[in-house]
């Protein structure tokens, strides 16, 4: 089998992108996925993401883990797909504001110049554990406060986490935080990888709303560092969402690049 793909990054997490639009992939199963995503006998990336067609919508984002298992919301992957729809001029002409739907529901997505300015679901909830905070992004996440981030071994540490018994079954995306002022450093351990990515937009968007805690109501605003670039990180809270810990209006904004494109063979199993 032939497979058509674009190969797209965001800070550093990559992902294979196919036009799906006449349904050629989608019988695409959770092993050939993972072939596709092993970076010694694929193509490589941290997921696989299909650009379907939609009635009501100028595309669907259906989206999957590096193990081939479909994947809850992903940020990151989000703002490469509008990237690859402006650049396949989708639906039928060139466009710099998108509607689509994903696995959480209704997004926007809007692309200024090198940048993609990404909307994502508001959040209802932060819950503190003894672990670190829990909030749901699009994607369930921790957040843990580091204080030697970048020597951390935050894999081990990660999977440790990851696999609690507190967030099973499904498991948990676990972020690991250093905060100066406005500016946030995070690392990720993101399951369905199974490992740290270079960067992570649910996460970061994590990491950017548990930061803003107690910092009253209004219009805020982070640079987010990840190892792979800096994104930006922008939402609102309002008086009456204080004791909810309800978050609105978050945007995701950063670059998304076209890394290469090719034609890869797939043996059918």
């Amino acid at each position: 089998m032939k497979i058509n793909f674009f190969k797209y990054q965001g800070t550093g997490n990559d992902f294979i992108l196919l036009d799906n639009r006449k349904n050629e992939w989608s019988g695409l199963n959770r092993s050939m996925i993972a072939k596709l995503c092993d970076r010694r006998f694929g193509i490589g990336g941290d997921g696989l993401i299909l650009l379907n067609a939609h009635p009501k919508y100028d595309f669907e984002m259906k989206n999957y883990n590096s193990d081939g298992g479909e994947c809850s919301m992903c940020g990151n992957g989000a703002r490469c797909l509008a990237q690859l729809a402006h650049d396949l001029q989708v639906p039928s002409r060139v466009k710099d504001h998108y509607h689509f739907l994903a696995i959480d529901g209704e997004h926007e997505a809007s692309i200024h110049g090198n940048l993609i300015h990404l909307k994502m679901q508001n959040v209802d909830e932060i819950n503190e554990t003894p672990e670190g905070f829990v909030l749901n992004t699009g994607s369930p996440h921790l957040v843990c406060p580091a204080t030697h981030l970048m020597t951390q071994d935050i894999v081990t540490q990660g999977r440790t986490l990851r696999n609690s018994p507190m967030f099973m079954p499904g498991g948990i995306n676990v972020n690991f935080v250093q905060a100066y002022g406005k500016k946030i450093f995070v690392r990720t351990y993101e399951r369905g990888v199974e490992d740290e990515t270079l960067s992570c937009g649910t996460g970061i968007i994590a990491a950017a709303i548990t930061a803003a805690q107690n910092q009253g109501p209004g219009v805020h605003e982070y640079e987010v560092h990840s190892r792979g670039g800096i994104l930006q990180v922008r939402f609102e809270q309002s008086e009456s969402d204080l004791q909810t810990q309800k978050w609105e209006n978050i945007w995701l904004i950063g670059p998304a690049v076209l890394s290469f494109k090719g034609t890869a063979l797939l043996t059918e199993e």
